[in-house]
């Protein structure tokens, strides 16, 4: 008899290179245990938009930067809103999904974020340091980011268009909060600061959480994995680096068997629930 599982259609570029990271394990081993209850594909993003009528929701996950094949994700996000297409994730975020916009807004709000502002007059706003960090509103995975002396940053901006300026925060280390839809997971850590990516358990406070949670609010995807990247600053406040809110990779390498268990029994239910609406 035919199936009458649901049927998920996986987005992914086993093939993309990423520092410090195999995107492809953590896709190989998270499909395989969707696979449990679901009947699933995996497909590169290229060929998302062609495909996805044949399924009943689609599962975006370590799909890499979009600069690598913009047309194409533009395509899909169309056609997968033009036809009702449930998308996990959800096609509204306000947050990376559609570039570090949201940076600029929130500085503009009074949010807890790094301070960015895009234009050379607006430099006045950003605390002194001797250095900055430049990139590119549309980057992702640390593409285009430079390190800049602070009497270079005028010119910077001059000779090219559409950048992010930021100081240069001499954080003690990095954490990142992981959410499926708006249910906190767990927290990891870089004990290291040049060390981004040898990730650690992290024991997060309730204030690290209200923290966390004043994001996942203002961003209201309801349906969604969204990762939390914040830095502690030399004052012991959290600040915002970003809130991945697209394809967040959730090194999974880096968690327990428990934990990984409990990660993937949350992110079945998210998807049952978003099946049935």
């Amino acid at each position: 008899m035919p199936s009458t599982r649901p049927r998920l259609l996986y987005v992914t570029d086993l093939a993309y290179q990423a520092r410090g990271r195999r995107y492809c394990d953590e896709d190989i081993h998270l499909s395989s245990r969707l696979r449990e209850e679901f009947d699933l594909a995996l497909c590169h993003p290229r060929d998302a938009a062609a495909l996805l009528d044949a399924f009943d929701a689609v599962v975006v996950r370590n799909s890499g930067p979009v600069q690598g094949y913009e047309a194409a994700h533009e395509a899909f996000r169309e056609r997968a809103t033009e036809r009702g297409t449930r998308v996990y994730n959800q096609l509204t975020g306000r947050a990376d999904m559609v570039g570090k916009r949201y940076l600029l807004d929130l500085t503009a709000a009074g949010f807890p974020v790094i301070p960015t502002v895009d234009r050379a007059e607006d430099l006045h706003r950003l605390p002194d340091a001797e250095e900055y960090v430049v990139k590119p509103r549309r980057g992702a995975d640390s593409a285009g980011l430079r390190i800049v002396p602070a009497g270079r940053v005028p010119e910077v901006l001059a000779g090219a268009g559409d950048l992010l300026v930021q100081p240069r925060v001499d954080f003690a280390y990095e954490v990142s909060f992981y959410f499926v839809d708006h249910d906190y997971q767990y927290a990891l850590h870089a004990p290291h600061p040049d060390r981004r990516w040898q990730l650690e358990p992290y024991d997060a406070t309730v204030a690290d959480l209200d923290f966390a949670r004043r994001f996942i609010e203002w961003n209201g995807v309801d349906h969604g994995i969204q990762r939390v990247d914040a830095c502690r600053a030399p004052g012991g406040e959290l600040l915002l680096v970003e809130l991945e809110d697209l394809n967040p990779y959730l090194s999974l390498d880096a968690l327990d068997e428990p934990a990984r268990d409990a990660f993937v029994a949350a992110l079945r239910t998210a998807l049952r629930r978003l099946l049935a609406t």
